[in-house]
């Protein structure tokens, strides 16, 4: 009987080590595919949007594209289109890309 609780013994404690192991193996695992690239994701957004600036054109997240007339903290009011009365004020968080506007070659500023 003492052999038998003695295997029962060793062997549920090198079982609950490797239970543990791969416990720790899954949690990691999902931390790479999972938690991490959303971070960096979110890390990308937040860093576009700081650097979202007046005369911007942006991409909106329902697929509009207009110009960045004005930037508060947590709003921002585009101008869509042509027309100059369609100005529509939206939050930061619906913006989606933004296009710098481009500035002349440096060969066209020496000529």
């Amino acid at each position: 009987m003492n052999i038998l609780l003695t295997n029962a013994l060793t062997g549920s404690s090198s079982g609950t080590l490797i239970m543990i192991v791969y416990i720790v193996a899954i949690i990691a695992f999902l931390y790479f595919i999972m938690i991490r690239p959303q971070r960096k994701e979110q890390d990308r957004l937040k860093s576009m949007l700081s650097s979202l600036e007046v005369g911007d054109t942006v991409c909106t997240t329902s697929g509009f594209y207009g110009l960045v007339i004005d930037v508060s903290d947590d709003t921002v009011i585009v101008e869509f289109g042509n027309n100059k009365n369609c100005r529509i004020p939206m939050k930061k968080e619906a913006i989606a890309q933004i296009e710098k506007p481009e500035e002349p070659a440096e060969s066209e500023k020496k000529k």
